[in-house]
């Protein structure tokens, strides 16, 4: 292991992350093998499986001895999926999302990367692949990673599902889904840089965080007009955004 040149890396997966990280680890300089289909072992130093959660065991037994070093791309799962390839073990996620664009391989870079590894020296191996992309790594040990994949999950793919939530009322003002995503879209990215800048209860504004009643009572009765499945949400977050407006600054 302490021998180990990493100047090859092998991918397993054909999907927006498997392609993204075979372009962007032959941009940092690395003979990459693949992206390789899941049933096909690519050559490597290293192999990384980016394949869905519960495929891991099977893509390890897959590539058992193809490589000193096997490692995983997913967050929530623990390194003791990749036992089967009876290799040191490690853990790659970049913390970021993937269109299956032509720019997704340099999404990587200014990111963090939860890393782990079966001893040290796979962790440290995780660790340098991630900042030979450009990536900050962020040490995440098993027990660790629903709380952080959970994180994850609510800041990016709930945060779709809250935007698609707003196209489905703003369809009541008129506006097509195209036409809301357009009108919104500043206004959505102008808060995300407000919360990641001055945190959640200073960047939070609206009816709420003024204490405007009426205007909260008079926009739940619209939603419940445009959207009716969509008025016990609207109370979930507006409930939400009152503890904001209530906690007692550090």
């Amino acid at each position: 292991m302490d021998n180990v040149s990493l100047s090859r890396i092998g991918v397993v997966g054909r999907g927006r992350l498997g392609n993204a990280l075979a372009t962007a680890l032959r941009n940092a300089g690395y003979e990459v093998g693949g992206p390789a289909a899941r049933a096909e072992v690519p050559a490597g130093d290293a192999i990384v499986l980016c394949v869905p959660d519960s495929e891991i065991p099977a893509a390890a037994a897959a590539v058992a001895g193809a490589a000193p070093l096997i490692g995983h791309t997913s967050g929530a799962t623990p390194l003791t999926a990749l036992e089967p390839a009876g290799s040191e073990r490690f853990g790659l996620h970049p913390l970021q999302t993937f269109s299956g664009g032509e720019s997704d391989a340099a999404r990587f870079a200014g990111c963090r990367c939860a890393v782990a590894g079966s001893t040290p020296a796979a962790a440290e191996v995780a660790a340098a692949l991630a900042r030979s992309l450009g990536m900050v790594p962020l040490e995440i040990s098993d027990a660790q990673r629903p709380a952080y994949h959970a994180a994850a999950s609510i800041a990016s793919n709930f945060l779709v599902a809250l935007e698609a939530a707003a196209e489905e009322v703003a369809a009541a003002a008129g506006l097509d889904p195209d036409e809301a995503r357009a009108a919104l879209a500043p206004l959505v990215r102008t808060t995300v840089e407000n919360w990641a800048e001055l945190g959640p209860r200073r960047a939070l504004t609206g009816p709420v965080a003024r204490g405007d009643e009426l205007t909260v009572a008079a926009q739940r009765a619209a939603v419940r007009e445009a959207a009716p499945q969509l008025e016990a949400l609207f109370d979930v977050m507006v409930e939400r955004a009152r503890a904001l407006v209530e906690e007692v600054p550090a």
